[in-house]
């Protein structure tokens, strides 16, 4: 597992695989509840985001997916009204691993899952990636983002 500090849009833009953090709520038009973080900065890039992702998570529940785009679902709680799940993250490590070289994919950002508004301490969730991920996985921490530091 590889660290560093930057815009996982730009690591986006030249190529990479990019996990979401999200949640496994959903309106009654179907649509995930993309809220904050950079769930909503997605839903902003991709305004077919919430729809897509609200619809797997009705089929299939609470998982990572493949959503196109070269975006990728990372459950970190069940609601965005609740804190983030500990259980949830270190699962979704292992399906996101298990997707990854299923796809053959070779470079996979992910932001420090369930740190940065959801409050977790990176020194406690750091353990549960460091399991599971390889050197094909790259955790970003957003430049400024003292939130996500702890």
């Amino acid at each position: 597992m590889l660290e560093l500090s930057g815009d996982l849009w730009k690591l986006h833009d030249d190529g990479a695989v990019v996990a979401i953090t999200t949640g496994g709520a959903v309106s009654r038009s179907g649509r995930a509840a993309l809220p904050r973080g950079c769930a909503q900065e997605a839903n902003q890039r991709f305004p077919q985001l919430a729809t897509i992702l609200g619809g797997l998570i009705q089929q299939h529940g609470n998982h990572v997916f493949d959503l196109g785009e070269r975006l990728v679902s990372f459950p970190v709680e069940h609601t965005p009204w609740e804190h983030p799940d500990p259980a949830l993250i270190e699962r979704s490590c292992r399906e996101l691993v298990q997707l990854a070289t299923t796809n053959g994919w070779l470079q996979v950002i992910v932001p420090r899952p369930g740190c940065g508004t959801g409050g977790l301490s990176w020194r406690d969730v750091r353990p549960l990636l460091h399991k599971y991920f390889d050197d094909r996985f790259t955790v970003i921490n957003k430049e400024g983002d003292s939130h996500a530091t702890g």
